[in-house]
């Protein structure tokens, strides 16, 4: 990208650094965590890739330490007020949108692995794409204690958070303009969130043909 636009974008400096790693990359992986309104996963990547450019360990130590905590917050908040509904004889709002974000064959799923793999299930449900809600609602309706969901919860965004970075810092390393590595981390890690809704797309379309 050439031209005043490749010139702005590929202009970073370290307070821009400052910014992605403060209170801007902890307010959107909250507010992510809470409503699917931000792609998280591409914000931290791309935090990571101005971190990285600017060559300070340090600026990568404050991208991971920001959006571990900014992840934990808006899973244990999000938590705290679905069991509020659970608790609550007319339910609330925010266990509802949990429920029709979660689809009942994959709530049952989450429930039955949930039961085998307490901790495991939740760490690999914050990584793949979708699975966070229908697990967080089965530890919801199964009214699992807090402390128990913290232990599960915990390693799972430190888990989470490790992954998204790598994807920033290999997108950075692969081309030399910071703008460059956000374009490509954004784009590989909006590829991975929409990879399971396309499979079972696929999947449903393969079935339907099979039967008809």
């Amino acid at each position: 990208m050439g031209g005043p636009m490749g010139d702005v974008l590929g202009s970073v400096t370290p307070e821009m650094t400052q910014q992605a790693v403060g209170p801007s990359l902890f307010l959107l992986v909250v507010l992510g965590s809470l409503v699917p309104v931000v792609p998280t996963g591409a914000v931290v990547s791309s935090a990571a890739v101005v971190a990285f450019h600017q060559g300070s360990p340090v600026a990568l130590l404050m991208v991971f330490l920001v959006a571990s905590l900014a992840a934990f917050i808006g899973d244990m908040t999000l938590y705290w007020l679905g069991r509020r509904g659970v608790r609550s004889g007319s339910g609330s709002r925010w266990l509802e949108r949990l429920r029709d974000r979660a689809a009942p064959d994959r709530l049952e799923a989450a429930r039955e692995r949930l039961a085998r793999h307490e901790v495991a299930v939740l760490v690999v449900s914050r990584l793949l794409p979708a699975g966070r809600i229908p697990v967080m609602l089965a530890c919801l309706l199964s009214e699992m204690p807090v402390r128990r969901f913290v232990r599960g919860d915990l390693p799972a965004c430190l888990a989470w958070t490790v992954t998204y970075q790598l994807i920033g810092i290999a997108g950075g390393s692969l081309f030399p303009e910071p703008w460059e590595g956000v374009l490509a981390a954004v784009g590989l890690t909006l590829a991975v969130s929409a990879a399971p809704s396309a499979w079972r797309r696929v999947r449903r379309a393969a079935h339907s043909g099979t039967e008809s």
